[in-house]
């Protein structure tokens, strides 16, 4: 009876307690692309870095944090990234915390990209080749001014949609004229 009675009046008692989740703060607070950038389906991720170098397709590594402010505001840029390139892009959040230390690694492991600062995003193509790295948080304009590279799509200024970009040659062999 008396351990029902605390833990009632416990929970009473943390009803009228705030939350202590910030995103402003460096504290711990869960999942931080649930939390912050409304996405719980980045974590865990779908594939590993080594599944993903295996796929004809680019790859976006973020390396984060959970206790990090900036980390924490980073992630809606990841989510919206991520809504336009999701499918056609693997998204692999690393939390750094995981990455064993070694004295090296190989290409397929999170630890050969990593370069002690959080957040970091790099871009691979879809031959495993990095075409973006970068520290700290970046705008979404720049990661995506990078993946309209990496998939040949018209830059910003002409336009703000996905467009892909007019092809110059034409295949006669598939037009049927010679």
């Amino acid at each position: 009876m008396t351990l029902l009675l605390c833990v009632v009046i416990w929970g009473i008692a943390s009803i009228n307690h705030p939350a202590w989740a910030g995103l402003t703060d460096d504290h711990f607070d869960g999942n931080i692309f649930a939390l912050y950038g409304g996405n719980g389906s980045l974590v865990p991720p779908r594939v590993t870095l080594a599944q993903s170098l295996q796929r004809p397709q680019p790859t976006l590594l973020v390396y984060y944090i959970n206790d990090s402010s900036d980390c924490k505001a980073y992630t809606t840029v990841v989510s919206q990234l991520q809504a336009y390139y999701g499918r056609a892009a693997d998204f692999i959040p690393i939390d750094v915390d995981s990455i064993p230390p070694q004295d090296s690694y190989s290409a397929s492991e999170p630890g050969y990209y990593y370069q002690g600062l959080v957040p970091q995003t790099v871009l691979l193509d879809a031959t495993g080749k990095i075409v973006f790295n970068q520290a700290g948080n970046i705008d979404f304009a720049v990661v995506d001014d990078q993946f309209r590279e990496v998939f040949n799509l018209l830059p910003r200024a002409q336009s703000l949609e996905l467009k892909p970009r007019p092809v110059n040659e034409i295949n006669v062999e598939l037009s049927g004229r010679s």
